[in-house]
Order: C-alpha cells, then structure tokens, then sequence
C-alpha cells in the first residue's frame, strides 16, 4: 500500500497569511506537516487502528483547510516571505550612541518583551523566549512552536502571543497553553486584562473571549493592519490604519480618534493611550473621552512606544534604529541611536529603557539623566555582549506529570478536578475553603474528563468570578 500526499497552501496579498499544511497518509499514519511557506514547519503524526480510519482522519484536516481557503499547491514555487509586515528601512540612525549597558542576541528578529521585577522576556521568530536578570544573565529558555508575537503580562501570569494561533502561558516549568486561536487569524496583537483577551490582526478586526477561551464579541474597524490592541478595566483600546477606536467591555463603541497615518504600537498608562504611527507621531489620548492631550514628533515612523509611570517620560523607536525620549508635554528630550536595529518593541523600568529590535536584540539602555547627557558628547559605557551559552530549551507540551495521592505531603497544594459539562472541560477546586461554583483558568491541552490535578496556587479573579492556577501543574494518580 503506497503513502499519499496532499499539499496546500494558503498565500495572502499584502502580507497576510502565507503558510502550507501537508497530510501524508501511511498505511494507518498521518503525518501533517505545517507552517510558513519555505521553512521546514512543524510535524505531527497520529495512529489509527487501520488504513480506512486513518485516510478518513486525514480527508477531515484536509477539507477543513479547504473551507479555511487554503488549496492544492505544488511545494516550492511560492518562495518564503519576510514575517514582519512593517516595512522596515535600512538606514541607519545619524544620532549619537545611546548608552546601551548590554544587549542579548537573541538569534531571531524580536517583536515580545515584557519586564518584570525579577526578569527581563524576550521572545523571537524562531519561537525562543528567554528570561534575563535586568544585569543581563540568561536564566531560561522556553521554546514555542512558531515565531513569538509579543509578551504580556495579566497581574502575575506572563503570556506570549504564538503564530500557531495559540497563547501560551509561561508561568510554570513548561509553557501551557492558555488560549487557541484560529491559525487561519494573521494576529498582529494581544493583551490581556484579569483574563480577558483582546486580539487585533491584519484585517483591522478585534476579537474578545473570556478566561475560558469562549467568544465575547469581534468588531471590524474602519481601517486594516491592527497592530494596537490594549485591554483595561475601561474596556478595549484598539489601534489601525484609521486611529484608535475604544470599546466597552461589552463591545459598544465609546468613542474613535483619528490619527495621523496607521497606528504602528500602542502603549496605555492609568488615564491616557498612547499609539505610535507610520507618520512619526506618538498621540496621547485621555481614555475617558478621545480626546488627544499632547503629540510627540518622531523624524520617521513610529515602531514603538512607551512611557515612565503615569506618562512622565515619553519614549519612541522609529524604523530608522532611532530612540527618543520626551517630556509629558510634547518637548523632546533626546534622541540616540541603539546601535542594533529598530526598536520592534519597548519597555521602562527603574531608570532604564528595554528594546527588542528588528536584529534580534534585547537591549538594555542607561535611560538616567547622567547617561544620556553623557552619551550626547560622545561618552558612552562599554557595552557588555550577553551570550545564552548552552541553556536548554523548554519545550511547550500537553505532557503533565504524574504524581501518586498518597506521596503528596498534607496541605501542598490545591486540588482542583476537570469535569465535562454541557459539551465543554470545566475545571473546579476540590479543596476545602473555595467555592465549587466558581470556574477554574486552566490550560486547554492537558484537560482530561475526571482527572484531577495538583496546583501551586490558586487565585481569585480580580472580578471575584474566577480563579486562577499559578505554578506547577501535576496530575494525580
């Protein structure tokens, strides 16, 4: 009995979708094959009883990419595309050095980062994330199945933005995955907020669902190539080519700002947004009514931004590898060139500024008075060159440890039990002093009806309507 293959692809104009799916059928195994259209992708292969059941497995996965619009193709003659859809210009910065104090190459361009007390997160379109003390030592290595859109953070819970479609939840020993997707959706970004998740993508849609990963709402802006979504207690701050529109969190628009050209980045501090566009402005805009309060001239588009608590300081990269840095008002302060491409994203934290750039890097900028003022004569600190070394690589799995009831110390931990109620797996707390009625975020892939798991913790929502794992995650037997 001979194998057959069947190959699609879905290629979309004006940097959309550009991915393959191959199914091969042998004997009773289906191999698929998926990912972006001139790199090797990733494999899954499946067992079935016999041949029959296993063509039947793979006819389904076929015709539901074939209503997904992808169709037969012959493997090599659309060629790989870059990833990135902002243009990125190759001219490099005229400024004066910025005081980087180290920089980390991370292997891949960076668009993810997130900076916390203890870590500095870098994720990359080879899928690495990597977490670094904020002096620049490597201290872990998570690996996801395709490039890392962004990182965020939701209260104690770090997440990345994955181009499989999923997010993964990075807060235990293994990423988990927190929410699916559709890897037909070309995200461009996410945000969460007590566990809601806001998606924005290229065809300027955005698109809501809850802690249990189920459908809200999904509004179509007036413009495309949504690279702003920000999620508060205020609802959703959506950016595109258009401006910055606000939804409650109902979905009811409450109020659109236009902005001069498409909105590139978003950032938001307690009261205001802040989005970054293709024209070299930051506006700032009160999150109550729209209205903008100040601007910030950059010389070339805006890849990001960011502010120092409560919008003290305002900070910019353009595609140009510039980085700026203002006052509330609108003056700026300086400009400096990072020396290692444009800033894809940006964070500040404790007198420092924090960039992912289009080579690659995780950068660390002296952003003090003192620095900057030295740096614009020319004085500037020996850069350190952070290495990974030979740090292994996590990989993201629906594997889960299995530990026997009886060799649990008492008291470890909280118990909480998967349950199938009405068509979906719910989990809910077994533990003595938790409320039974209340929900349990959970990751999806390693839901099994009945099992019950041991977690390191268990918190409540900031809503009160749900709890929350945190930690290790262990199966009991």
């Amino acid at each position: 009995m001979s194998a057959t293959t069947t190959y699609l692809e879905l290629s979309e104009a004006g940097g959309g979708a550009h991915k393959f799916y191959e199914v091969r059928v042998d004997g009773a195994e289906v191999t698929i094959t998926f990912g972006r259209i001139g790199e090797s992708g990733q494999v899954r292969q499946s067992s079935f009883a016999d041949h029959d059941k296993a063509v039947k497995a793979a006819q389904k996965k076929i015709g539901e990419k074939v209503r997904k619009g992808y169709a037969e193709a012959v493997r090599g003659v659309r060629q790989r595309r870059a990833v990135s859809r902002r243009e990125i210009v190759s001219t490099r910065s005229t400024a004066r050095q910025a005081p980087v104090l180290w920089r980390f190459a991370s292997g891949a361009p960076a668009f993810g980062i997130f900076i916390g007390e203890d870590h500095a997160w870098v994720g990359n379109e080879n899928g690495d994330v990597y977490t670094l003390t904020h002096d620049g030592q490597v201290t872990g290595r998570f690996g996801l199945p395709d490039a890392v859109k962004c990182i965020v953070a939701d209260d104690f819970w770090i997440y990345a933005g994955c181009d499989d479609g999923k997010v993964y939840d990075l807060g235990g020993k293994v990423p988990r995955v927190a929410y699916e997707i559709s890897e037909d959706v070309d995200i461009y970004w996410l945000d969460i907020h007590d566990g809601v998740l806001g998606v924005s993508d290229r065809q300027g849609r955005v698109t809501v669902v809850d802690h249990e990963d189920e459908f809200q709402w999904s509004r179509r802006a007036s413009g495309d190539g949504a690279w702003m979504v920000r999620c508060s207690d205020e609802g959703i701050f959506h950016g595109h080519s258009r401006g910055v529109t606000h939804y409650s969190g109902r979905g009811d628009e409450a109020w659109h700002s236009d902005t001069s050209g498409a909105v590139l980045f978003g950032w938001q501090e307690r009261d205001a947004v802040y989005a970054g566009t293709s024209r070299g402005l930051v506006h700032r805009f009160a999150k109550s009514t729209g209205r903008e309060t100040a601007s910030y001239r950059c010389d070339a588009a805006v890849f990001s931004c960011a502010t120092s608590p409560d919008g003290e300081f305002v900070f910019a990269g353009d595609n140009q590898s510039s980085v700026y840095c203002f006052a509330a008002d609108g003056t700026r302060l300086w400009k400096l060139a990072t020396g290692c491409g444009s800033a894809f994203s940006m964070q500040y934290r404790d007198e420092r500024l924090y960039l992912v750039t289009t080579d690659g890097s995780l950068a660390c900028l002296d952003a003090s008075p003192e620095a900057v003022r030295a740096a614009e004569q020319g004085q500037v600190p020996e850069r350190v060159d952070v290495k990974a070394g030979a740090i292994a690589r996590v990989e993201a799995t629906a594997e889960v440890e299995v530990v026997s009831v009886a060799h649990v110390p008492a008291g470890e931990g909280v118990v909480v039990e998967c349950v199938q109620e009405g068509g979906r797996l719910r989990v809910h707390v077994v533990s003595d002093g938790y409320e039974w009625s209340r929900g349990v975020q959970f990751p999806k892939n390693i839901r099994v009806p009945g099992a019950r798991y041991l977690v390191s913790d268990v918190v409540t929502s900031a809503n009160g309507a749900f709890y929350r794992v945190r930690g290790e995650i262990r199966r009991l037997s």
